[in-house]
């Protein structure tokens, strides 16, 4: 497995990023909080898996759900997905995440 890196200063920057790549009407993004990083995984060869884009910054989230707000490049947790205007994300914790395990360890 190869892993490609994109680090981001923030946790904003990353929502930025995830929200501006997210495709038309869909305001809802799942992202793990695993061992100091919040990221995200972006297959860049599908069909045989071997190379993953890491989007990530350094810091944690609880898990929950959180709204990102685009023009004042915010996020707050909420109890529920509520406005179409708003981009949210769905902060998960595993137990244990192998990709992220390798990935972290190459960084």
């Amino acid at each position: 497995m190869h892993v490609e890196y994109e680090e981001f200063d923030t946790i904003e920057d990353f929502f930025m990023y995830m929200a501006s790549a997210a495709p038309p009407m869909k305001n809802t993004l799942p992202v793990n909080s695993y061992k100091g990083y919040i990221m995200s995984f972006i297959p860049l060869s599908p069909a045989t898996g071997e190379t993953y884009l890491m989007l990530y910054a350094k810091g944690t989230l609880e898990s929950g759900i959180y709204e990102f707000d685009v023009a004042s490049k915010s996020f707050k947790k909420v109890e529920a997905i509520e406005r179409a205007d708003k981009v949210y994300f769905v902060s998960i914790t595993p137990k244990r995440n192998t990709i992220a395990d390798t990935a972290i360890e190459s960084l």
